[in-house]
């Protein structure tokens, strides 16, 4: 008597759960992944054995670069409802008669750092995009009007402190000085904070170890 002989089907995977979970993840990653901020100056900053990080948040950068300009930023906190950056710029704006609309503010926020006179904010703002801003920043300095003034006629750069601070009271400074930077003005950089009760601060280094010979000690 022949065997009867069953049927056979392939085995079958439902995919569908995985794509839904695939599609799931990578709406999480989108929307909470921050990406690196462009850098407003091109800074070679020194050697350092310190394995130590600045923090993530709250965190004031005041980058020097080789020709002793000042360029500034701050982030939005851990809290971004509180909108640090749009309060330090409505301060300035008052400080400096200078009117930004509702629109120039919520741009403002989500921009990077900058190294220009408050006066060349509205227009940097209203750019059509980063490689318009990267322009108007290579006229100024083309033009030598780059950086934030830190002179005595016109300190903006204390300015900037001190309403980020009132913005911000938890705010970290973080400094980024360039290997070329000249000693004067990081010390000017330093009174001022310290006029501004920030006694405390890190230094941004490339975590590039060095190691020191007797020899060159002297």
């Amino acid at each position: 008597m022949p065997k009867i002989k069953l049927p056979t089907s392939s085995p079958h995977i439902d995919m569908t759960p995985m794509v839904d979970l695939f599609s799931l993840l990578l709406t999480f990653f989108m929307l909470t992944t921050s990406f690196k901020p462009t850098e407003v100056a091109v800074i070679d900053t020194p050697a350092s054995i310190s394995e130590k990080q600045a923090p993530d948040n709250n965190i004031m950068t005041i980058s020097i670069s080789k020709v002793n300009k000042l360029y500034f930023n701050i982030d939005n906190g851990i809290d971004t409802s509180r909108h640090y950056r749009i309060e330090t710029l409505k301060k300035m704006g008052e400080y400096y008669k200078i009117v930004f609309t509702p629109k120039e503010l919520a741009k403002f926020e989500k921009l990077s750092g900058f190294g220009f006179p408050i006066q060349a904010m509205k227009a940097w703002i209203n750019a059509a995009d980063q490689k318009a801003r990267d322009e108007i920043q290579a006229t100024l300095e083309k033009d030598k009007k780059d950086g934030i003034p830190i002179d005595s006629t016109d300190n903006q750069f204390s300015n900037w402190i001190l309403f980020a601070r009132t913005a911000n009271p938890d705010l970290q400074v973080a400094i980024k000085a360039d290997l070329e930077t000249e000693y004067e003005i990081v010390k000017k950089v330093l009174d001022i904070l310290q006029e501004k009760q920030v006694n405390k601060f890190n230094l941004v280094t490339n975590m590039e170890k060095v190691e020191v010979k007797m020899e060159d000690i002297k």
